[in-house]
């Protein structure tokens, strides 16, 4: 899924999220993207990033909760952006099942356009300090 215009990540993404939806939040990354994600899962490929999420979504983000905070966007030009897009997580659970706690989040993600629309070829996903 291509993006009409690099504002709409932050949208999109959570949707996604609040869906649980790995697919969908994969199908925002270019074919041969790069991942870092903030359990420190690294993915190269819109595959591997979908498996990652999937992961996640059973596990620390099972009952997270994704709230949208302030975003930035760069444009670079006609071929690429950057967002940064912040992000407040709750419901994070532990390895042994017990309460996280919230955290602070960024994404931050490269985008460039293909002929559908803007993909994502790069992004981190990250505790905010």
């Amino acid at each position: 899924m291509s993006l009409a215009a690099p504002a709409d990540l932050a949208r999109a993404f959570s949707a996604a999220w609040a869906a649980r939806d790995a697919g969908a939040i994969a199908a925002l990354f270019a074919e041969d993207a790069d991942f870092l994600s903030l359990t420190g899962g690294a993915a190269e490929g819109r595959a591997v990033i979908a498996d990652l999420f999937a992961a996640e979504f059973a596990g620390t983000f099972a009952r997270a909760r994704l709230v949208t905070g302030r975003s930035k966007l760069r444009p670079l030009g006609p071929h690429a952006a950057v967002v940064l897009q912040r992000f407040v997580l709750s419901g994070l659970v532990h390895a042994d099942g017990t309460d996280a706690g919230r955290l602070g989040a960024v994404l931050m993600a490269t985008l460039s356009p293909d002929a559908q629309g803007w993909q994502v070829v790069a992004a981190q996903f990250v505790a905010e300090a």
